[in-house]
């Protein structure tokens, strides 16, 4: 199915996306060109919520896509540990890949061996999250700051600007976690009327979040909005609020099939919602910047894609009442593939 996308986000990519190029640092590609075929490194960082999978399944459809660039890839899992991670870099590093794509789990803990890897030679894409130093050659993400407050914005606007808020977030401690909170604080902070009640750390995982739900929302029985750090913590708290009898507040959420489908489902009733998006096909982009480099084709050190958002008149152009609720669905997958890993 072919998203539709109207003439001004285009002429707001593009132009976002020109200024990005023009003031960038620019990555020495002559230092690493080099002759195919290449090997690469995937470190798949967690596969513990439906995003990280897909994040990792629009990874095995880009090595397809590019497989005449590519002679092998060495896949390592980490599990969310960031112990494991650093030991599944050492490991891809003494392979001497020529590129290596990792989602950093702790910040801090990668530092040492992406150093290694750099003084190496090796092509060291970060893809989605940061590390504590600038031993990487290209860093592929969307701007969580941004992402954070696209949406305190809108629900802001939404509530009157003022009222009490519950705030959902991701996996403590990771850059895209703290810097999406830090994104929505600066939106709060500058509205007195507005009183953050609680803030809860979800993992942005549905399971999580609803058990969160089931111990926040009864002792917060009045609370006018909800922001949300992303994944499917949203869906989980708007179904916790409906089996609880309690009206549907505004609330931010992402791109996920199941928040899009309730999301429509309630339209009728007054229910309004933003989906902001990390789009799982970040890790294409990242292999993409990667063979890029190695080809010695111009390439941006740090790649920050404009953050995806999805308004109500747009619901229909990418909610899929035919598939689970686990689709994320800002995604490039092929049908086919879409079809095969969703098959119910």
């Amino acid at each position: 199915m072919k998203k539709t996308v109207t003439l001004l986000l285009i002429c707001l990519f593009l132009a976002a996306s020109s200024l990005t190029f023009a003031n960038q640092e620019m990555v020495d590609v002559e230092k690493y060109k080099q002759e195919g075929p290449y090997t690469v490194g995937y470190d798949i960082y967690f596969v513990g919520n439906t995003w990280s999978m897909q994040l990792y399944w629009e990874f095995l459809q880009a090595v397809k896509d590019n497989e005449e660039l590519i002679e092998e890839v060495f896949y390592t899992e980490s599990e969310g540990n960031a112990a494991k991670q650093v030991a599944n870099i050492r490991d891809l590093t003494a392979k001497d890949v020529d590129i290596l794509i990792v989602t950093p789990n702790s910040p801090s803990a990668v530092v040492p061996v992406l150093q290694r890897a750099v003084e190496k030679g090796i092509v060291v894409v970060l893809c989605g999250a940061k590390a504590a130093s600038n031993d990487y050659t290209v860093y592929v993400d969307t701007d969580a700051f941004e992402f954070g407050k696209v949406g305190a914005e809108w629900l802001v606007q939404n509530m009157g600007t003022e009222g009490k808020i519950i705030a959902l977030s991701g996996i403590a401690g990771l850059s895209t976690t703290e810097e999406r909170w830090a994104g929505a604080k600066s939106v709060f902070d500058n509205y007195p009327g507005i009183e953050v009640v609680s803030h809860v750390y979800a993992e942005w995982a549905y399971d999580k979040a609803k058990i969160a739900a089931q111990n926040v929302l009864p002792s917060n029985p009045d609370i006018d909005g909800i922001w949300s750090g992303g994944g499917a913590m949203t869906q989980a708290f708007a179904e916790v609020m409906i089996d609880y009898g309690m009206p549907l507040v505004p609330m931010t959420g992402e791109d996920s099939n199941g928040f899009l489908k309730l999301w429509k489902e309630h339209l009728d009733e007054g229910f309004d919602s933003i989906a902001t998006s990390k789009p799982t096909w970040l890790s294409a982009e990242a292999l993409k910047a990667g063979l890029n480099v190695m080809q010695g084709i111009e390439t941006p050190v740090n790649i920050l894609i404009p953050v995806p958002t999805i308004v109500s008149a747009q619901l229909d152009e990418y909610v899929r009442e035919d598939l689970p609720d686990s689709y994320w669905c800002n995604s490039r997958l092929d049908e086919e593939l879409i079809k095969q890993m969703f098959q119910r």
